[in-house]
This record gives C-alpha cells, structure tokens and sequence, in this order.
C-alpha cells in the first residue's frame, strides 16, 4: 500500500489569514529561501530597511491577517513588534514565532521547540493555544527617537555580557551554550578583574520608579552616581530556569545590582535562583516590580539586542499581545 500524501493546507478548514515577516539575516535563516506552503491565504514581507517596517506592517493590515507570523530572533521580534504598533492600535492580530535568531529569549519564555515550521504555526493557530505577554514600551523623553517595544532591556554588566555573547557566537556557540560560556567568562572577570573592567564598571543611572517617581533606594556601596547591572523584563522564563527578580510581581520587573563585590558574586547562584538573601539593600541588590521605570543613563544600554545612546527614557507596559503556541 502506498504511503497516504500529506494534506495540504489549501485543504483543511478553518486556518487563518496568515502574514510573514521574515529576516533573511537571522541566523538560521541565512543561505535559505522563503518557503511558501501550498496556502492560498498567506503574505510574506521582507522589510530590508527598518523605515520600511511600517509599510510592511500596513500591508498586513490591508490583507485582513488573523495571524503575524515572526521568523527570525529577538531582534526581529522587536523590530516587528515596533513596527506593528504603528499600525495595529488595540486591534492586534494572534502572533506566532519561529526562532531563527542567534538569540530566541522570547521563545524560551514561550516555551516553543526550536524546529517548529511554518506549517505547524499556521495549524496550530487553529488547534494550539494562546498565551499572553506584554512587552515593555521604550520612550526616548526628548521625543526625538520612536518608541520601541521589547522584553529586555539591560545596561552595565549586561553590555559586557552581550559583547561576550557575541564573542560566543563568532566561535559557534549558540543558545544554552552561549550562556553557559558567557556566565564562565563573566564571573572570571567578576572575580579577577579591576574595577576599570567593563564587567565590573556599572554604568552611570538614575532610576525613578512608579507614578509618583521615588527613586530607587542605593546601597552605600561603590560609585554612589553608578550601578553595576540594570536588568529589566516582563518576561517569566528564562535561559537554565535563572529567576532574576525573585517574586517581585508588577508588570514590569527589574533587578539592580549596585556594585559588583566580590561577595555579591559569591552568592550569585543563590540569588539568579530567586532565593532571598538576608540584608539584600545593604549588599546593593533589588528586586522590584512597577508600571512604570524612568532612566537617566549616563552610558549605552540594550533592548533586546539594539543598542541606544545615553539619555532619558520611560520604560511603561506595553499592548498584551496574544501569542499561539502548539
């Protein structure tokens, strides 16, 4: 008896008006084509310049999609979230994403598989379910940049770390291994390096939280004008189960390290395991949640993945978003 053919998505009822937004420079993604299934309902767009997002994302629209497919990694999931923004209002499509990236922290926090196709995006839209995240919205306050959305966002250690990452990548180790030779490095340079190194040097911040603008309390410890890391997210999962804000709840979550001595990196596994250490405000160490952060940087910092200049921004939640998962 002969093997029975694969259906078709053309054949199956009920599937969604679908949108692509693919990035032929994910890492995955390079040396391959767009592969488009036998679905009659289906656009893909691949914005080359950032400035063409927004008419990518109008098209979308025009379309009538009922699914936004992301392929790509943390970056274009920023990228397309931005975009979308502009375009969508309050009336966002279901999103699905295919982890492409060098770096999927979304996923991880979705919980999706790595291999999950195109295909299976589309069907599970019918028959897979929905989970909600909400990005954090990035406001530069002298309004001259736009506004993005992402679900990461660090300065300090985490620049150091990120450059290390990178560094990772070049000698082809990627996800959970890029992390695990990134924490080796870093702790090294905790350990051994001067306070001159960048693992150890903080970057200069005034952190505001909350609508009546209280400033986050610092320790006596170190620079009283710096903090070694700045960590914030709205996601709940990440990379080898690390819990870097405790229980703090609140929409947005963040976690600050205000100087990096060595005892703080000895308790390091303890605390990125969400345990509570006793006199954490005298060690320099806060977690918290809030609605609303407002950053004085006095150095460069990171949203997932994009570097931005120095200066004064708003971090607030951004639109809950429903994503499909299998």
């Amino acid at each position: 008896m002969s093997e029975q053919a694969p259906i078709k998505l053309s054949e199956m009822p009920g599937l969604p008006v679908t949108g692509v937004l693919y990035n032929p420079r994910s890492h995955r993604n390079r040396d391959r084509q767009v592969v488009e299934p036998d679905y009659p309902v289906i656009r893909v767009e691949q914005p080359q310049r950032r400035r063409d997002l927004k008419a990518a994302m109008q098209r979308f629209v025009d379309s009538g999609v009922e699914l936004l497919v992301i392929n790509g990694g943390d970056g274009t999931v920023r990228d397309a979230l931005t975009g979308g923004a502009m375009v969508f209002g309050d009336k966002w499509p279901d999103i699905a994403v295919l982890p492409r990236g060098k770096t999927n922290a979304l996923t991880i926090d979705l919980e999706m598989p790595k291999s999950w196709s195109l295909e299976e995006a589309i069907i599970a839209h019918r028959d897979g379910t929905r989970v909600q995240r909400q990005p954090m919205m990035l406001r530069p306050m002298d309004g001259q940049e736009l506004t993005r959305l992402g679900f990461v966002l660090g300065a300090g250690m985490f620049m150091a770390a990120i450059d290390s990452g990178q560094d990772a990548h070049r000698f082809g180790a990627f996800d959970g291994l890029a992390v695990a030779v990134t924490t080796v490095w870093g702790v090294a340079q905790l350990l051994f390096g001067t306070n001159a190194n960048p693992w150890r040097r903080g970057a200069e911040a005034r952190i505001m939280l909350g609508e009546d603008m209280k400033e986050l309390p610092r320790s006596k410890l170190g620079d009283p004008a710096a903090r070694a890391l700045i960590f914030m997210s709205t996601m709940t999962k990440f990379p080898a189960g690390i819990r870097p804000f405790g229980d703090a709840g609140g929409p947005i979550r963040l976690a600050v390290i205000d100087t990096m001595r060595r005892r703080v990196v000895a308790q390091a596994p303890w605390l990125l395991s969400g345990k509570h250490l006793g006199d954490m405000d005298k060690l320099g160490l806060h977690q918290v949640g809030t609605d609303r952060i407002e950053l004085d940087l006095g150095d460069r910092f990171i949203l997932d993945g994009e570097v931005f200049a120095p200066g004064r921004y708003c971090v607030t939640p951004g639109p809950m978003l429903n994503f499909v998962v299998p």
